[in-house]
């Protein structure tokens, strides 16, 4: 049996509001990827991370929501941000 995958995921905006923390560590199944990240998130989380309009960067790199993770990757969910 594997273990399982520990990423933090890094939140800006409503959605680190709304978790109280800039950062969360979840553990995911070996062979998740980014967008099993996003479906992690709490739900009063992720009822502010919008799939289609959130930009996703492991380790600093931009990607998209089926990069494979790895133990350790950080994961920047940068949601978009309003205001004046």
């Amino acid at each position: 049996m594997s273990a399982g995958v520990i990423v933090r995921l890094r939140l800006f905006a409503r959605a680190r509001e709304a978790a109280g923390a800039p950062v969360l560590e979840v553990t995911l199944p070996p062979g998740a990827t980014t967008g099993d990240a996003l479906e992690a998130l709490p739900g009063h989380v992720r009822a502010h991370v919008d799939p289609a309009c959130t930009r996703i960067a492991v380790n600093g790199e931009w990607c998209g929501a089926e990069r494979p993770l790895a133990p350790g990757d950080e994961v920047a969910l940068i949601t978009p941000v309003s205001g004046g």
